[in-house]
């Protein structure tokens, strides 16, 4: 699994002009899942963004957690962060989960950052939408549970 965590002030989710999602200070997560990831995958990224400490505590460092500013989590489901663009400049996406094996993970992902106690607000799975963020620090991480 792959996410894109970006601190942001605010965050919201649209879909045919309605808004779906939204938070206040946060994180923006842009959640990929690729073929073969599986509950263990899941496990290690809900507990590593729901953990991370970005936020900067008094002293102007980042030292404080989504839990110490009361932040939200607006997560948007995002088969292309798996895109391959090694073949020339039309992207591939074979690495990403099909929606059959990519649902179940994702909603069990969801289970698992509100179990930690952060209900996430969510994008719609498989739908085209518009995301909007104001990025605070800018601070973005890119996690891949391959190398966490």
């Amino acid at each position: 699994m792959r996410a894109v965590v970006t601190r942001v002030s605010a965050a919201s989710v649209t879909v045919e002009g309605r808004t779906v999602g939204q938070i206040g200070r946060g994180y923006l997560v842009l959640l990929g899942i690729k073929t073969g990831d599986g509950e263990a995958q899941a496990e290690k990224l809900a507990e590593k963004i729901t953990g991370l400490r970005v936020f900067e505590d008094e002293m102007g460092k980042m030292n404080r957690s989504l839990s110490d500013v009361g932040g939200g989590l607006l997560v948007v489901s995002q088969f292309t962060l798996y895109g391959n663009v090694k073949h020339g400049r039309r992207p591939e996406f074979l690495q990403a989960a099909k929606s059959a094996e990519a649902i179940p993970l994702y909603e069990y992902f969801l289970r698992l950052c509100r179990e930690r106690g952060f209900p996430p607000q969510t994008g719609e799975f498989g739908a085209e939408m518009q995301v909007s963020s104001v990025n605070d620090g800018p601070v973005t991480l890119l996690l891949d549970t391959d190398t966490l």
